[in-house]
């Protein structure tokens, strides 16, 4: 017996009659292997991230942070804050909610290793969820309170006039 390719998750939104044809040709085409059997999950449409919260990261708590915070006698670019954030804050992997955070917890990884064995961090804001993102937004708010910046508001009015 050979063994099977590497299964390649897909994502069938189940909006019309042809999609759940589409959808039953898939079910009827899936391979079978005891050994690494493939499950099936059917849920509700998990809303992914909103461009606007994207924008409200950069102009929001990103641009405060960087132009407040001080480290070690120096302060950082929102770049780099946003690195430090992703690493500090995305989700490993292993969260029981993953499905709620993420947009696809089935392919979804943090880190990955290089060939020479360095773990470097893969995953990406664009890997979450509208509440995912939220999340993630709240727990920068926390940090750079913590570190006593204050934030501007409205954050609408600053939105605004960024565009």
């Amino acid at each position: 017996m050979t063994a099977r390719q590497k299964f390649i998750p897909s994502t069938i939104v189940l909006l019309d009659d042809a999609r759940v044809q589409l959808a039953h040709a898939a079910l009827d085409n899936a391979p079978l292997d005891a050994d690494k059997p493939l499950e099936m999950i059917i849920r509700e449409q998990v809303k992914t991230r909103k461009l606007d919260q994207q924008a409200l990261m950069w102009v929001g708590p990103l641009a405060d942070i960087a132009n407040q915070a001080w480290i070690k006698k120096r302060r950082y670019s929102a770049k780099v804050w946003h690195e430090e954030f992703k690493i500090e804050f995305l989700p490993e992997g292993d969260e029981l909610n993953l499905h709620e955070l993420v947009k696809n917890p089935f392919v979804y990884q943090k880190w990955d290793y290089t060939p020479k064995g360095d773990r470097v961090l893969i995953g990406s804001t664009t890997d979450l969820t509208v509440k995912g993102f939220a999340q993630y937004l709240d727990e920068v708010y926390a940090y750079g309170a913590n570190l006593g910046v204050l934030f501007s508001a409205p954050i609408k009015r600053k939105m605004n006039n960024k565009l």
